[in-house]
């Protein structure tokens, strides 16, 4: 049944996809090259529509494209999803919105997400580090409950990681800071005091980091919201 479902679900990829989205991808710096040029919200519909099928999500990711793997963490279950299986998923990360849509949709579910982001952190490949620092940034805007200690043993590799100067990783790293940041006063101080720290390092790439991350984590805006 799974494999008439994935026949099902690629042919109407195919029908979904239109070239001018596709070159509109390409100018924001994502991968096209397997690419439909399908909108996340007409993928989420569709998401909708198919609901959670592990295996189905399997076989979505190893046909490649680009649109069917940001699908595959969309329906995928993250109760089966398994550290290997993440393993093997990051390694093909071949672009910003892939990396950030799986780690946003399923990998920040599973309860591998907060060593994982910590490992991959530390990769060389671009977009598996930036997989480490979108973790870090999606689990402070979804795990609700998680405690402040555990965002707390980020903020050191976020000024190890801030001299490196490829744009996708200064990117994620100054994402993860500012969402961190957000969660409450307590880490908005701490993430503050990174900011300040990362700031004196006389690097090009960790000034832009820490100065954009100031400019919103002491913004009036932020202030009132987390004294509410």
């Amino acid at each position: 049944m799974t494999g008439e479902k994935l026949e099902e679900i690629l042919t109407k990829l195919e029908t979904l996809g239109n070239p001018e989205n596709a070159a509109g991808m390409a100018r924001f710096g994502m991968n096209v090259d397997k690419a439909y040029g399908i909108r996340i919200p007409v993928l989420r519909k569709l998401a909708k529509d198919v609901w959670v099928d592990h295996e189905l999500a399997l076989g979505l990711w190893d046909t490649g494209m680009h649109e069917a793997r940001i699908l595959a963490s969309m329906v995928d279950d993250p109760k089966q999803v398994t550290e290997a299986q993440m393993d093997a998923w990051v390694q093909d990360f071949n672009s910003w919105d892939l990396c950030d849509q799986c780690c946003g949709n399923q990998f920040d579910k599973t309860t591998f997400a907060f060593d994982k982001a910590v490992e991959w952190s530390g990769r060389e490949p671009e977009f598996e580090k930036r997989a480490g620092f979108a973790l870090m940034a999606w689990l402070a805007v979804h795990d609700k409950k998680a405690k402040d200690s555990h965002f707390e043993v980020f903020l050191p590799i976020m000024i190890r990681e801030a001299t490196d100067e490829r744009n996708f990783v200064k990117k994620a790293v100054n994402w993860a800071l500012r969402q961190i940041g957000k969660r409450n006063l307590a880490l908005n101080a701490k993430a503050i005091e990174v900011a300040e720290e990362i700031e004196k390092i006389d690097d090009k790439a960790a000034r832009w980091i820490a100065k954009d991350a100031l400019r919103e984590l002491r913004s009036e805006k932020v202030k009132v919201r987390l004294r509410l």
